[in-house]
């Protein structure tokens, strides 16, 4: 047998370091973590090392919950052979520690990136049963894996139909904040301005930042977060003005302007809107064809004490009209 030389000696216990340390945190993602710790987490993931040694925990996991749903002895896949590491054995013994406490099939992991594009929509049917409409102009992140379920917007708008899942909550990540269900039907949108969470049915938990409290939301309820300010408004709204866009229109009532034109400007992205703090919070009520956003603007000096100035940086204002 061939000794092994010091630097493999210390690569194979650096590897150990990394196996203990995936196993310490599947143990802990099996919990329902706090933010703090799935901030910790990604940090530690971001690491490639620690990328693929988790990744291994996931798919013993799948294994292994693949055997006892099956209930009966399966060759598991043939794995290229690699030398002996202490705390995988650790891991793979408390995968079945895991398994004796929490019977089921085994979850899938599922990972992709959606964006939609001006005047368009799209349709995405997740593997837990829940279904993700993305909106125009819109930029998602799926990331499931076997212990949790979380959305990332990057920008733009979402409505999401989630399937329950009672140890495998989903959240919608915006920026900062973070929107926390079990199974429900809600609307976020996200600008540079303000973050919106709208809810259709059940309750989700919304967090606009680490160190704000956490707002519960319940069905026809809406939450206004303005970062500006830190500013969080709540509303009550008609069942069917929830992600209504989908159906190509927009129907508001009494609605502030700039608001509203946060809104509108996702539907035209290549021409900046401004209003003036003099005119931000007049009222209007209407309807918005999303494929005709335009349309809504130029009707605005019809509905309201108002006029749109267009700058010579390519600007749109909206100002007061005396």
């Amino acid at each position: 047998m061939n000794r092994l030389s010091d630097t493999e000696l210390l690569d194979i216990e650096a590897s150990d370091a990394i196996d203990a340390q995936a196993a310490s945190w599947f143990a802990r993602n099996r919990n329902d973590m706090g933010r703090a710790d799935r901030k910790a987490f990604a940090a530690w993931q971001a690491e490639p090392a620690h990328a693929r040694a988790y990744a291994e925990f996931e798919q013993l996991w799948a294994d292994l919950a693949q055997l006892q749903q099956l209930n009966k002895p399966v060759t598991l896949p043939k794995r290229k052979p690699s030398v002996w590491r202490p705390a995988l054995a650790v891991a793979a013994a408390l995968l079945c520690a895991v398994l004796a406490t929490h019977i089921g099939a085994p979850r899938e992991i599922y990972h992709t990136q959606l964006s939609a594009h001006a005047k368009g929509m799209r349709t995405l049917n997740l593997p837990d049963g829940s279904t993700l409409y993305v909106n125009a102009n819109t930029r998602v992140r799926v990331d499931f894996t076997a212990h949790q379920r979380i959305v990332h917007l990057d920008k733009g708008q979402l409505y999401i139909e989630v399937a329950a899942d009672k140890e495998r909550p989903l959240f919608v990540q915006a920026g900062e904040a973070s929107v926390r269900v079990v199974g429900t039907g809600f609307d976020v949108r996200r600008s540079q301005q303000q973050l919106v969470i709208s809810v259709a049915h059940g309750q989700v938990a919304f967090e606009p930042h680490a160190k704000s409290p956490v707002t519960l939301l319940g069905a026809q309820q809406r939450a206004t977060y303005r970062y500006a300010n830190g500013s969080l408004q709540q509303q009550t709204l008609p069942f069917e003005e929830v992600a209504d866009w989908r159906s190509g229109h927009l129907s508001f009532r009494n609605r502030e302007l700039a608001s509203l034109i946060d809104e509108l400007s996702l539907y035209r992205p290549q021409a900046p809107l401004q209003v003036s703090n003099a005119v931000a919070h007049l009222k209007v009520s209407g309807n918005l064809d999303v494929n005709d956003p335009d349309a809504l603007l130029n009707a605005l000096p019809a509905l309201l004490p108002v006029k749109t100035v267009a700058s010579a940086d390519g600007i749109i204002k909206i100002e007061p009209s005396k």
